[in-house]
């Protein structure tokens, strides 16, 4: 027991070297990290600086690395010690580090908000030279086409404030990520994009609208909402959702989840309000024809931005905002079949029975074609609207339609083509039977060239001549000439028989020529005063018509009175209408009510070959006046 008395007790138990190093490392990042700390949160350093900024930008980086270092320090330290009171003031100081960064990322954030205001919003979206890859769940900013926007676009973008703005978020990111503290990182960001989201959709007239607000709306109404929506969803999509989309692939490119989840609470809930808005506008009770373009430019414009939605939306959680736009482009389809349907229902119900003044255009032909050639302007949008869309034929058609353009399938595969060239085939029907109440068949015939004709030129100057093709052309201009062949006949027949065809082969004695002459200036002058009130609006079919007649005319009455002025001695012969005479009253024909203007047929004539209309009695010698 006295030897135990006087045992020594054991030295103290020396650190392990291993333990001291750690320990040494944590100490040495501390003091550093302190030191910058307390650099700029303390009360004397300037309130226009700040240590993400071009003067201290090297300083920022060397403090970010130092808390990279000090987390790593710390977990060598816990494998090695985990109770040591080193950790405390470390973990301490390392919540005072991310309160200085998460501080320097909402700066960062809330200085160049204005990056994504709508009047510049327009401009940058001029940079944009790349797009999103749906084929890899890569972030963007890692591909090729990133580096290409960086180089052409990220300048613009924080326009109004630090150019290295980007970079010093991504790094305030990656460093708060890596130490454990996303969640506060993420939060912050969150809450200033999403309100940025909100002002610029609210900026760019963006309203959460119900479907029972929008059905409550009069047309001028709903009609200014339509003109909004489609500036905004152009901007939204190619400005807006696509920078947020790229900022945040940029900003937290070291965790793919991270980037999905910010973007999709960014921007869904607008990007739901924006796309739900077209598929309310469709549901209105009142879908009457005059409203289709309307629809057909919501349709056109959330086409052809889907695949960059598509692409831009490309996370699962975003699903539902791909279905949105594929629901809405339904309802917008069904809106415009809707529509197309009353149109033609339209044209089978109309009733007008008052004859066109002067067998001039109807304006039911008007109105169809005018309708045709814009509707064919969105003929990508309406293949797809028209695709699989059965065509329901009245039988009978009305009128007395038939022959070749029937059945316009016989001609055509395309849907639109099909639905076109009948609708058109539904209107010249209608035409045909308008041509009935006019008591003079020859002024019926001139109404059915004037609107074929009408026809004729609307599909020959518009995209419809793409849709019907050079056959329906020259199918239809061939019926043209033969309405306008049955025209003349009808109208001038009397006229043209009034002389012989072939005077040169005949004996004509003096009284006989002035008895056909006398014959044909009677009937001229009662087909010229029976005409001057018709029209034909279309100049090329008026000079043909005219060209004829004057070839007809003209050829014969010259012929005859050169015959007769050999054969009459020298004697004269009284003549109301002189060869230019004619030509020069033909001239004045077809231009309406009064004419062109330039003369009006007397019960004299001219004489003279002037054309004037003047009632002096003229002797026709030798084709020459006197």
């Amino acid at each position: 027991m006295g030897k135990n008395l006087f045992r020594s007790s054991p030295p103290p138990e020396k650190q392990p070297a291993h333990q001291s190093l750690a320990e040494s490392a944590v100490q040495e990042c501390m003091s550093n990290i302190n030191t910058v700390i307390s650099k700029w949160t303390s009360s004397s350093s300037s309130s226009e600086e700040f240590l993400f900024s071009t003067n201290s930008r090297r300083e920022a980086e060397e403090f970010v690395e130092a808390v990279k270092h000090l987390q790593s320090t710390m977990h060598r330290l816990v494998a090695v010690n985990a109770s040591s009171k080193k950790l405390v003031y470390a973990h301490n100081l390392m919540q005072s580090a991310m309160k200085l960064l998460e501080s320097e990322f909402r700066r960062v954030l809330n200085t160049n908000r204005d990056y994504l205001d709508p009047e510049s919003v327009s401009v940058r979206s001029s940079y944009r030279t790349s797009r999103f890859s749906t084929s890899t769940t890569t972030s963007v900013s890692d591909s090729e086409d990133e580096t290409s926007y960086s180089e052409n676009g990220d300048d613009q973008r924080f326009s109004s404030g630090d150019s290295d703005a980007m970079d010093d978020l991504k790094t305030i990111a990656d460093c708060m990520i890596s130490t454990g503290y996303a969640k506060e990182c993420v939060k912050v960001y969150k809450t200033v994009r999403r309100s940025i989201v909100e002002e610029t959709l609210h900026n760019l007239a963006v309203e959460r609208l119900t479907l029972h607000q929008v059905q409550k709306m009069d047309w001028e109404t709903l009609d200014s909402k339509i003109r909004s929506w489609l500036r905004a969803a152009k901007l939204a999509v190619r400005s807006l959702f696509f920078g947020e989309r790229l900022l945040a692939d940029h900003v937290f490119s070291s965790s793919i989840n991270i980037v999905e989840s910010s973007f999709t609470d960014i921007t869904q809930e607008g990007a739901l309000t924006l796309f739900t808005f077209p598929e309310n506008a469709a549901k209105i009770k009142k879908l009457s024809p005059e409203k289709m373009f309307r629809f057909l430019d919501m349709y056109e414009t959330l086409a052809n931005l889907y695949v960059e939605i598509e692409t831009i939306f490309y996370f699962d959680s975003a699903a539902a905002v791909r279905s949105q736009v594929i629901n809405s482009l339904a309802k917008l389809g069904d809106a415009v079949r809707t529509m197309m349907t009353a149109f033609e229902t339209a044209i089978q119900k109309e009733t007008s029975k008052t004859p066109v003044t002067g067998g001039g255009v109807h304006p039911l032909t008007r109105y169809v074609m005018n309708y045709l050639s814009f509707l064919v302007d969105y003929s990508e949008s309406i293949a797809v609207i028209f695709e699989n869309w059965q065509m329901n034929v009245p039988s009978p058609l009305p009128g007395s339609c038939g022959g070749d353009d029937a059945d316009p399938e016989d001609f055509y595969s395309s849907p639109v083509s099909v639905r076109i060239a009948w609708v058109i085939l539904l209107t010249l029907c209608k035409i045909d039977g308008k041509a009935q109440p006019y008591k003079d068949v020859a002024l019926s015939y001139l109404f059915l060239a004037n609107n074929l004709q009408y026809v004729v030129v609307k599909v020959q100057t518009s995209s419809l001549k793409l849709l019907l093709g050079e056959d329906w052309v020259v199918r239809h201009e061939g019926k043209v000439k033969q309405y306008a062949d049955k025209f003349e006949k009808l109208a001038w027949g009397k006229v043209l028989t009034s002389l012989p065809e072939y005077p040169a082969e005949e004996e004509i004695t003096p009284e006989e020529a002035n008895e056909l002459f006398a014959r044909f200036d009677d009937e001229f002058e009662a087909s010229y005063r029976k005409q001057i009130s018709w029209v034909i609006p279309d100049p090329k079919l008026r000079d043909h018509i005219k060209v004829s007649l004057s070839h007809k005319l003209m050829l014969v009455c010259n012929e005859l009175c050169e015959i007769n002025r050999f054969g009459l001695g020298g004697d004269g012969f009284n003549v109301r209408y002189t060869p230019e005479d004619i030509g020069n009253y033909l001239s004045d024909l077809y231009f309406g009510s009064r004419g062109s203007g330039t003369g009006s047929v007397s019960t004299k004539g001219s004489g003279s070959g002037s054309g004037t209309g003047s009632s002096t009695t003229g002797t026709y010698r030798g084709g020459r006046s006197h």
